[in-house]
């Protein structure tokens, strides 16, 4: 009797755990198809293009972009020894340098400012907002004109006080300055809104607690502001971080990576060796080099940043 107990209980448990299997797979399924669309589209747009860059990388091409020799890592090595790569590298991260800190430093202020209870205040959150609704092409073409050596609005005002007039896109010394200047404002605004929503997502209690205690505005500006504001800066820190990486369209409008190559960032020296040299084996191998060194800053930035960020 009990051997048929025995035997009975392992029939009912191993069709238990085939029911189970054969529920794991419909839901498996299921899911997957759920995701189709987004694995196509990823697929098509983002794994082929990285993988078909890492296959190019080790390749020379012709012009239409066909390989035509192996040549393994000689594309990597004749980039490091380039000192026109090597000049785009330290434009770059120059670059980064100029625009990141800026760029939040100035939405912060002004998300400050956006944030306080003030009549007609929603009109200068639309105003401080607005330019991330124009164009890179567009606001290239006004800041274009604002640096006019002649006719542009800043060497007049300079030449009001009596300041000779500064070659803004001509200058090796100023092109880069310039470029980054017109950058900080067209990354404002996306960085001024995403800054505003996190701190009127701060519990007001925290404020209200403050103003019993008698704490003055910039204490609690340092002790609840900003650590309450912590992940958000966090998170436009890093895609401002990314985004600065990846800069292409000011660079070509303004200056096309010049004079002297001052302006010549990493993105902007991959389009020249891909569309103007037709070398895409030895862009493919700069992009390469690029996105490692976003990928490999991204994660340090995440190791040392977290730490300093405190979730309500």
């Amino acid at each position: 009797m009990s051997d048929l107990l025995i035997e009975a209980e392992k029939d009912y448990t191993g069709e238990f755990l085939k029911a189970k299997k054969v529920q794991r797979t419909k839901s498996f399924l299921k899911g997957v198809l759920f995701l189709l669309p987004s694995i196509i589209l990823f697929s098509v747009f983002l794994f082929y293009p990285l993988f078909k860059t890492i296959y190019l990388s080790f390749f020379l091409t012709d012009s239409s972009g066909a390989t035509t020799v192996f040549v393994g890592m000689n594309n990597f090595k004749a980039i490091f020894t380039s000192p026109l790569f090597l000049k785009s590298l330290e434009v770059t991260f120059l670059f980064v340098l100029y625009t990141v800190p800026g760029t939040v430093i100035v939405s912060l202020f002004l998300a400050v400012l956006a944030n306080e209870k003030l009549r007609g205040i929603g009109i200068f959150r639309t105003i401080f907002s607005s330019t991330m609704g124009i164009s890179v092409a567009a606001a290239s073409v006004f800041w274009m004109f604002l640096f006019h050596p002649t006719i542009g609005w800043l060497n007049q005002i300079l030449e009001l006080f009596g300041v000779e007039a500064i070659g803004w896109l001509t200058d090796p010394d100023w092109a880069l300055i310039s470029v980054s200047l017109s950058t900080i404002w067209m990354n404002v605004g996306f960085t001024f809104l995403i800054l505003l929503g996190g701190l009127q997502s701060i519990d007001s209690y925290l404020y209200e607690s403050a103003d019993i205690d008698g704490a003055s505005y910039f204490y609690k500006l340092r002790r609840i502001t900003i650590p309450m504001l912590s992940p958000t800066l966090f998170f436009v820190i890093t895609v401002s971080f990314i985004n600065a990486f990846q800069t292409f369209g000011q660079v070509d409008m303004l200056t096309r990576g010049g004079p002297q190559n001052e302006t010549n960032v990493i993105v902007y020296s991959i389009y020249q060796e891909a569309f103007m040299n037709y070398q895409h084996g030895a862009a493919s191998a700069q992009a390469i080099i690029l996105f490692v060194i976003i990928l490999l800053l991204t994660l340090v930035q995440f190791k040392l940043g977290e730490r300093k960020v405190h979730y309500q």
